[in-house]
């Protein structure tokens, strides 16, 4: 992937150490996936607002950065335990907790999308009420805490939802960097996702194959971490076959290089 000109000049001072990286943000991405008809997933994807600091335009899976108060304990639970996710995505347990509270929280601000339930072995079934939306703005501004959220509604995270899928960290040459979780959850039955919110101005259903389709079309612009996990997904071809698939999780963290006088990002 080539690089903008105005990243030349800061790749060079990085690379010379002139210029320090700034500290990646940790943060989580949930590939919110459904059975399309006539059959074959489609994935939930958002168009970010072309006025965002960060990825404006590009189309990307919900998520965002994890909230200090995400880590807290008080975020009832149920599912594998948050030292167990710290086994699965090398971290920490605080770490893991904040993650994965992130995953559910951030899907559920910008898809309407809650992986949660009264209970371990139960989802809520419908979030398209007037007081949902209420408590989803207040989410959003940070005047409610999830763990807030989720005991008013005598709810618990249900962290067995998700499945781990890939690690992405923003290139060094990047002036906002993020350390990324992907993650992969079924859209729960009866729940539907927004027409759009918060930080997007469009949002579609789409098959991993159309989507990379449009982008090599130039039809819509996709971030190479978005990419590759489209293009990953086309080898499934249900959403079952997704879940049941094994991860290794390997750090990605894409270098800048200088190749016959083109900047350019690469991953390997």
């Amino acid at each position: 992937m080539s690089l903008p000109a105005e990243f030349a000049t800061r790749a060079r001072d990085i690379i010379a150490g002139r210029v320090a990286p700034v500290p990646a943000r940790d943060s989580a991405t949930v590939v919110v996936l459904r059975e399309g008809p006539p059959g074959g997933l489609q994935v939930y994807l958002l168009r970010r607002k072309s006025t965002m600091a960060f990825a404006a335009g590009a189309y990307v899976f919900p998520g965002g950065s994890v909230d200090p108060r995400d880590s807290d304990h008080a975020v009832a639970w149920a599912g594998p335990s948050p030292a167990e996710w710290g086994r699965i995505l090398a971290a920490d347990e605080r770490v893991a907790r904040g993650l994965v509270c992130a995953a559910v929280r951030e899907t559920f601000e910008e898809s309407g999308v809650l992986l949660a339930g009264p209970g371990p072995d139960s989802v809520v079934a419908d979030t398209t009420g007037d007081d949902w939306e209420a408590d989803r703005l207040a989410l959003i501004d940070r005047s409610l805490a999830f763990a807030d959220f989720l005991a008013k509604r005598g709810l618990v995270l249900r962290s067995d939802l998700l499945k781990a899928w890939a690690h992405w960290i923003t290139p060094e040459v990047e002036p906002k960097r993020f350390d990324t979780r992907f993650f992969v959850a079924v859209l729960p039955d009866g729940q539907r996702t927004r027409d759009v919110g918060g930080e997007a101005d469009q949002v579609v259903w789409q098959r991993p194959e159309e989507a990379i389709e449009l982008a090599h079309q130039g039809a819509i612009f996709l971030m190479p971490p978005t990419h590759k996990t489209l293009t990953e997904l086309t080898a499934y071809d249900s959403v079952g076959a997704v879940l049941a698939a094994e991860r290794e999780i390997v750090t990605i963290l894409p270098k800048v290089l200088e190749i016959d006088g083109e900047w350019r990002l690469v991953t390997s």
